[in-house]
């Protein structure tokens, strides 16, 4: 259906000045940043949070999980929610809430204050993070807009370890309350910026808004997330677990259903029939969730098996996120050439063959040295495979839809990512104990069931041997390694079957398919 854009649109500017872009994209950049550096800042200072609030380790975790839990339920529906009211003013908002509640956060004197600012944390990211990205590829002319994906693409992909590295620091030299300067400084600064740069674009639609697709979304989201993050840590049987799987998938089977059928979805489901937003979803799913899985892999071997202290471990993690982030700029001027497909193909094989290399150069004998290659080609692979996956979502939704191309990209992100940790830290739980079992048989109880849990409660139990303890520590890395290598292996496969999808899948027909984004953006208005 036709109708006026005049009567419930802001016009989209293009913004064809160079300087006004790059504080336009200065400004989104910073934002996003201070959302992605609060998803892992809070992971180094876990044992003063035990401390100070007398928390158990399941109460310090949902310190750092309901974060991610409100952030990922609430994507889709505040991201197009901000396409409605406008970016600016979601912008802002956001911007408001993740500030005040981080300072609340910082000042809090209890676990109850804690989990509160956290949860509000994640609303406030909700509203920031899809808003971000909308406002490059809404406001950007075409042929710059990869460029812009391209610095967003960095600063998502590499901004996590980079904010982990700051609030390491912090806690070495002050303490954990000083964690969330770091994003209130950003906030500040990112409010002035927009205040002063951004344009404001909207489409206020002439339907009403999803709210039951919304809610049904925020429910399955929220359930699949918590499985994904609780069945690792808790066991899949646990009763919670269960029920959030269930919740969950009754929820993903109630939104699909009602998408297909309301007059105005959230998100039409048959948009996935355009192949740029299949693939770039499976591309995005697939490459952060081999992120994310890795560095559950990485951090207690440079921890464990290395000794390293948690900043020196996140300083050797950050020649990974550097190159990720060099490689996520140079992406748009390889996919010019290439075109975007191949680029993720080549992403996907050189993370495929950076994880080979992690597989097979290990050694605890080698140390850093023999992980640091693979971890460059990974890198580097990722940085390629980012951007061009987030330009084919955003790409293939017309620009009216912005908000909601973006948050769909952000939670895939986010399944992603928990998906990953699951994965990788279940092969290589599984691949520790079938290593570590035959050593255990005749150590005592007490010292085989700690050790049989894990690298780091191996090495604390093995205090208990007296003479035996060493045996037991180079048993336990031992271990570990075979369980690395499982994992190495299986990411491999995965990132290997990820290059064959891209290389053999044919092309979408975005020239002359009647529903691609520009010519549905033409119909629309």
């Amino acid at each position: 259906m036709s109708h006026n854009p005049t009567a419930t649109s802001q016009p989209e500017p293009i913004i064809d000045d160079p300087g006004k872009r790059r504080a336009v994209l200065i400004a989104v950049c910073i934002a996003l940043m201070a959302v992605i550096a609060s998803v892992t800042g809070l992971n180094v200072a876990q044992p003063e949070l035990a401390v100070d609030f007398d928390a158990s380790q399941s109460e310090v975790l949902w310190f750092i999980n309901l974060y991610t839990l409100s952030l990922a339920a609430l994507l889709l529906p505040l991201g197009a929610l901000g396409d409605r009211w406008g970016r600016k003013p979601m912008l802002l908002a956001g911007l408001t809430v993740f500030g005040v509640a981080n300072a609340a956060a910082a000042l809090a004197n209890s676990s109850e204050m804690m989990l509160a600012s956290r949860f509000f944390s994640g609303v406030g990211a909700a509203m920031i993070m899809p808003v971000t990205l909308a406002v490059i590829t809404s406001t950007f002319p075409e042929e710059e807009r990869a460029k812009g994906i391209g610095a967003w693409t960095a600063v998502g992909g590499g901004g996590g370890l980079l904010g982990m590295y700051l609030s390491a620091v912090l806690v070495d030299v002050a303490s954990w309350r000083w964690l969330f300067a770091f994003p209130i400084t950003l906030v500040v600064i990112a409010v002035a910026m927009t205040l002063r740069s951004v344009p404001n674009t909207r489409e206020a639609g002439e339907h009403r808004f999803d709210t039951i697709g919304s809610l049904a979304s925020v429910l399955a989201v929220l359930g699949l997330v918590y499985a994904l993050h609780e069945g690792p840590v808790h066991g899949w049987n646990e009763p919670a677990t269960l029920t959030a799987l269930a919740v969950g998938i009754a929820a993903a089977v109630g939104f699909l259903a009602w998408e297909l059928r309301a007059e105005a979805p959230l998100l039409d489901i048959r948009l996935f029939r355009d192949r740029r937003l299949a693939t770039g979803s499976v591309s995005i799913l697939t490459v952060f969730g081999v992120q994310a899985g890795i560095l559950v892999v990485l951090f207690p071997f440079l921890q464990v098996v290395l000794g390293w202290s948690a900043l020196h471990a996140t300083v050797g993690m950050l020649p990974m996120a550097v190159l990720m982030m060099a490689s996520s700029v140079l992406a748009p001027k390889v996919a010019a050439r290439a075109g975007n497909r191949p680029t993720m193909a080549l992403g996907a094989g050189l993370v495929a063959a950076g994880l080979v290399l992690m597989a097979t150069l290990i050694s605890i004998d080698g140390g850093y040295l023999t992980v640091l290659p693979g971890m460059l080609t990974l890198g580097f692979g990722m940085g390629l495979a980012m951007t061009p996956s987030t330009e084919a979502i955003t790409g293939s939704l017309s620009r009216d839809k912005q908000g909601l191309a973006s948050a769909l990209n952000d939670v895939t992100r986010e399944f992603g990512t928990a998906i990953g940790v699951a994965l990788l830290g279940a092969v290589l739980t599984a691949g520790y104990r079938n290593a570590i079992e035959p050593d255990l048989a005749q150590l005592p109880n007490d010292v085989a069931g700690p050790a049989r849990e894990g690298l780091a409660n191996a090495v604390a139990a093995a205090d208990n041997l007296g003479t035996q303890s060493q045996t037991l520590v180079v048993v336990a890395q031992q271990s570990f390694i075979d369980g690395w290598q499982n994992a190495m292996w299986a990411g491999g496969a995965v990132m290997a079957a990820l290059f064959v999808y891209l290389v053999v899948r044919p092309e979408g027909r975005e020239e002359t398919d009647p529903t691609s984004s520009e010519q549905r953006h033409s119909a629309h208005t």
